[in-house]
């Protein structure tokens, strides 16, 4: 996995140089037992943990890891940026709770690229950032990520509020809800649990839903046209939705096709905002626009903002900076206006 991230740090003008035989997800392997063998990513420790080990702070921003489980081996990485000179030392930061992508199967809050666009996203937005870790699967298929997912969402309310960084600098009237790919299929699926909740002293005004991992048993034609992708090959995508669903399950499961296995009226429970973005050239850019349109149109009092028509592959804002700053962009744009509200 070396080669991913050397490559797209090299050359931050364009993608990656791989192929689907390179790819990542390619070289998952399923063994007879059930389990998998996962290709080596390199991970970095957090900026406390690096202080500790004679390590330097990563632009401008710290981070520290929070246990969550200990029963199931979950974390909270938080990431805080240095407070800027134009900012007021009282101007209290939104909170920012972040699932990462991997196809429910792989990386971590720890990978490279991850804990990297992670401080990358608390300095430029600026937030208070959140990433978990989460059971991945087969060992723990869906549901366990959005059981772990909401125990985070309960974090919020009962473990946030005696943390240091947050107490000092988070504003927890301003939480947000945020995942990338499969992370943003867990984002969608845990904003669903918070309607009717008490999160009190936290408020979570809104979802962040970036390029949601989606699905069917019907191919839409941007899957249809992926079979050699270079980041999300058609057959990878099948593989780690069999390895993700619940055993016997297919691909029109609500946890893979909402659209076509859930009732509209499960989206009640939807935080008064939501944002759903995609790029051009990801496979998922059809089910994520049809996922997108759904909510638009059963969502309610919830307001849909949607913005599908960016440039860029699948995963591309953990590679290129250029496509990043689109995404912390509209982020800014999206908390700011939910604040105006």
């Amino acid at each position: 996995m070396g080669d991913i991230t050397a490559t797209a740090t090299a050359d931050a003008s364009g993608p990656p140089t791989l192929t689907k035989e390179t790819n990542l997800f390619m070289q998952i392997v399923v063994n007879p037992d059930g389990t998998v063998t996962r290709p080596e990513v390199p991970l970095v420790p957090s900026s406390e943990a690096a202080a500790a080990g004679g390590g330097g702070l990563g632009r401008g921003v710290i981070s520290r890891d929070v246990p969550l489980d200990a029963s199931a081996g979950t974390y909270l990485r938080l990431y805080l940026p240095s407070r800027s000179p134009a900012t007021s030392s009282d101007a209290k930061l939104p909170v920012v709770l972040y699932f990462h992508g991997g196809g429910f199967v792989i990386l971590s809050p720890a990978t490279v690229f991850y804990h990297g666009h992670c401080e990358a996203m608390a300095a430029a937005v600026p937030a208070i950032v959140a990433s978990l870790e989460y059971r991945l699967a087969p060992e723990h298929r869906l549901p366990a990520a959005y059981e772990d997912a909401a125990a985070a969402v309960a974090w919020l309310r009962d473990g946030a509020p005696g943390d240091p960084w947050v107490a000092a600098h988070g504003d927890l009237s301003r939480c947000f809800l945020m995942g990338s790919s499969s992370g943003g299929n867990m984002a969608f699926f845990a904003a669903l649990r918070t309607g009717g909740l008490d999160m009190a002293p936290a408020t979570v005004r809104g979802v962040l839903l970036h390029q949601p991992y989606l699905g069917g048993v019907d191919r839409t034609p941007s899957e249809a046209g992926s079979e050699d992708d270079f980041m999300l090959p058609l057959e990878a995508s099948d593989r780690l939705w069999s390895l993700a669903l619940p055993l016997g399950a297919d691909r029109d499961h609500e946890f893979c096709n909402p659209v076509k296995a859930m009732a509209p009226e499960a989206l009640a429970g939807l935080p008064p905002r939501c944002l759903v973005t995609g790029n051009l050239d990801d496979p998922l850019i059809d089910r994520q626009r049809e996922f997108a349109r759904w909510l638009q149109d059963h969502s309610g009092a919830a307001e849909v903002v949607v913005k599908t028509d960016v440039a860029g592959f699948h995963a591309s804002e953990l590679f290129v900076p250029e496509i990043a700053e689109v995404l912390f962009a509209a982020m800014r744009e999206f908390l700011s206006t939910g604040d105006a509200a």
